[in-house]
């Protein structure tokens, strides 16, 4: 199969996206900066590419080899191995992630039809 696959944390397959790249996006609760994070799935893996921020602040703090982008991002390469899983969290303090996979960006509840509820992220296999 490849690509990604979106689970409900009870275990149940909700989606799955093809390709091998995605980037996932949210803002920070308290800071209200975006946060973008690019994965790729290789191996039955999760590996985590590149992040990237609008600024800092709590919780924040870009790595050491962070650089200035001349669109006025922080990115860097987190030094993070590779995962079976992800799980993203569902707040009320904050927007939904959005996820851009292929040519398609939408928030995560586009994807998967369920809003208010954390999602796990694994390989699809």
């Amino acid at each position: 199969m490849g690509g990604l696959c979106l689970f409900a944390l009870g275990g149940a397959l909700l989606v799955s996206l093809p390709g091998t790249e995605f980037t996932l996006s949210w803002t920070h609760s308290i800071e209200k900066t975006e946060w973008q994070e690019r994965w790729t799935v290789d191996a039955g893996r999760l590996h985590l590419a590149e992040a990237r921020i609008r600024g800092t602040g709590a919780g924040m703090e870009p790595g050491p080899d962070a650089r200035l982008t001349v669109d006025g991002w922080m990115a860097w390469r987190p030094e993070l191995p590779p995962r079976d899983e992800v799980t993203l969290a569902a707040s009320g303090f904050t927007g939904e992630h959005r996820l851009c996979a292929g040519a398609e960006c939408r928030p995560l509840s586009g994807w998967t039809g369920v809003t208010d509820r954390a999602v796990m992220m694994r390989a699809c296999f």
